[in-house]
């Protein structure tokens, strides 16, 4: 019965998800005014500080003014409250935003005074700060890189900001393409979950489309490069860019791939060397990192810079301690080759790094760095109360059961009676005695019937055994039980504090607070967070990726039968069960396996769903958790 219950449960969640749109169940404010707050009539909110958030939906009257440009203190407050925009609005700044976008070239030349910002990755009260440290957008030049998106939980919040920016200034805001601008990378990650869920596909298709209209890089007084990734062996010139087709989904290969994808190669031993025939390849290594693209040489970085006249490469791409760095420099320039610049400060909630941002003016750059903003707690994918209590409602049935059944395992042996005699013995007895002495001779006959019968036992008895023995291997099965649903409690309290880096729980769970008490210095705590988040910067290898509620139904679907109403029987169930503890067992191991190679966590996700649990619940969450 709980099986089946656990099952329903997970399908009606399941089910009920892609309509969970949030703005469908909010009025949109009145035209010229602003939201109004969330009421409170008994003043009994538990955190009153706090302000409360928008009752309504900001509208495109009270957004647009009516010259037709919007008011953006109101949109970027509307914001920080955790206000939600209407979906006519919203598409609205998505289609001007991308008409611009679209009319702008490839390569985009720039002159300071200019502002250079790295990833963002949808941390939207940490790009408030920010702007207040670069200054307001209408008083000087925004040039943004990429990666506006994925891993925080408020990526449509930073992303109708900046397009709002856009089309108020459209000469002074510039955005580049980043690698997570591109349909494969948002369902992999979160993004396209997030549009799901706040509003509805047709958002995320209109998102979609605006980021294949987003330039790829620029020059800043002609004498820096500014893109997301770094250089390729196809681009020898900058007119290899401004030649090249950006409105399309970026392939695994090419020029388009390598712009948003390559890292500068760091490490301390030269690069292999692949002979004079093929001297390209000893300028390019491949990143096995990204899974696609190359790692490129300082030797090559020097070549292009002196080719094309630029004194260094400015890109992102990458998490800095310092929320920049200083690659190595130019002995012809004494200027530093690369630098990478990274604005998410306190990177996936767990980092702890700092962001920073590039201000050119007069010649001259400065790097300006800020701290992390405290901002609201999301669950993890968006994920409801009732969901995310499973885990601890499931191990306390677990417990009750067990304390209920382990007693009775204890009491079956005690209940053991002594052996009838047979009716004619009990008959002769009884006529030629009386009351008293039948029973004296009744009870001494069955002592001395049982003695006799030591060595093969009596009627019964063997049936007794039998169902100790039953009850026994129950109590076994829910000990196990018990003992599966508190790991996975307790994974999933892990998941929930590493939220922002593992969205989806594709990193296994518990595995970035090991051993976090040898970790001493900030450094440590930055390079282990790294190392352990280097699975995800890998490109995804498959290229259509099913949103989390697919994915959960198609669990649910290929799940094990149910036997029907009919419990199953007294004999058959602690085998099953044992069976089952086996493969959740082993099927544990393969989630383990597909967690360190993205290729192969698809096929673990179908074994780990064809395997089952003994609960299909606790089968569809580590399935979910393998698959993606």
């Amino acid at each position: 019965r709980l099986r089946r219950a656990a099952k329903a449960a997970a399908r009606r969640a399941a089910v009920a998800e892609p309509s969970r749109a949030m703005p469908r169940r909010q009025p949109v404010a009145a035209a010229g005014t602003k939201p109004e707050p969330l009421k409170d009539p008994y003043n009994d909110r538990p955190v009153n500080e706090a302000p409360p958030p928008p009752a309504q939906l900001l509208g495109s009257e009270s957004f647009w003014n009516n010259k037709g440009t919007p008011d953006l203190d109101l949109l970027k407050s509307h914001l920080l409250l955790e206000g939600m925009l209407s979906q006519e609005l919203l598409l609205d700044l998505i289609k001007k935003a991308s008409d611009l976008f679209a009319k702008e070239p490839n390569l985009l030349k720039l002159n300071d005074p200019i502002t250079v910002v790295g990833d963002i990755h949808g941390q939207y009260y940490d790009l408030v700060k920010l702007i207040e440290v670069g200054g307001k957008p209408g008083d000087g030049q925004y040039i943004f890189l990429g990666d506006y998106v994925d891993r925080g939980s408020f990526s449509i919040e930073v992303v109708a900001l900046l397009f709002a920016y856009k089309i108020v200034y459209p000469k002074r805001i510039k955005m580049l393409r980043g690698n997570h601008e591109c349909r494969q990378m948002t369902s992999f990650f979160n993004f396209r979950e997030e549009c799901e869920y706040k509003y509805d596909e047709s958002v995320y298709n209109a998102f979609m489309d605006a980021f294949d209209t987003l330039p790829l890089a620029a020059t800043i007084n002609g004498k820096f490069l500014a893109v997301h990734g770094g250089l390729s062996p196809d681009l020898t010139t900058l007119k290899g860019i401004a030649s090249l087709d950006r409105f399309q989904e970026p392939p695994r290969e090419g020029l388009l791939c390598d712009l948003i994808w390559s890292d500068p190669y760091e490490k301390d031993e030269p690069p292999p060397k692949a002979g004079k025939k093929n001297a390209k390849d000893n300028l390019f290594v491949p990143n096995q990192v990204r899974g696609c693209s190359y790692f490129y040489t300082f030797e090559y970085v020097n070549r292009f810079l002196h080719k094309n006249q630029l004194l260094s490469v400015i890109r992102a791409h990458e998490a800095q301690l310092e929320g920049y760095k200083m690659h190595r420099t130019n002995p012809a320039t004494s200027f530093p080759s690369v630098i990478t610049i990274f604005s998410a400060p306190n990177y996936c909630d767990v980092y702890n790094n700092k962001g920073a941002i590039l201000k050119f003016d007069n010649s001259t750059l400065n790097v300006l760095q800020f701290n992390c903003s405290p901002h609201p707690y999301h669950l993890p994918n968006f994920m409801d109360v009732f969901t995310w209590s499973m885990p601890f409602v499931t191990e306390k049935v677990t417990e009750m059961l067990y304390y209920i059944l382990q007693p009775a395992a204890g009491k079956v042996e005690d209940e053991q009676t002594l052996p009838d005699l047979p009716p004619a013995v009990q008959k002769v007895y009884r006529q030629s005695l009386s009351v008293e002495a039948n029973r004296t001779v009744e009870l001494a006959s069955q002592l001395a019937q049982m003695v006799e019968c030591a060595a093969t036992k009596p009627k019964g008895v063997e049936e007794v055994a039998d169902v100790h023995d039953r009850m026994r291997k129950k109590v076994r099965t829910i000990a196990r039980m018990a003992r599966m649903f508190k790991t996975l409690r307790q994974e999933n309290e892990t998941v929930l504090r590493l939220k922002g880096v593992c969205p989806g729980h594709r990193l296994q769970a518990g595995l970035l607070l090991a051993g976090k008490d040898r970790m001493v210095s900030e450094l440590e705590k930055f390079g282990h967070a790294a190392q352990v988040d280097q699975a995800n910067e890998m490109r995804p290898t498959t290229e259509a990726v099913a949103t989390p509620a697919t994915e959960i139904r198609s669990i649910i679907d290929k799940a094990p039968k149910d036997r029907g109403d009919d419990e199953p029987g007294e004999e058959e169930r602690p085998a099953s069960n044992s069976k089952q503890a086996a493969a959740a067992s082993a099927s544990g191991k393969k989630e383990e396996e597909a967690a360190k190679t993205p290729g192969t966590a698809e096929a673990a996700g179908k074994d780990a769903a064809k395997a089952g649990v003994a609960a299909p619940k606790a089968a569809a969450a580590k399935a979910e958790a393998a698959a993606r």
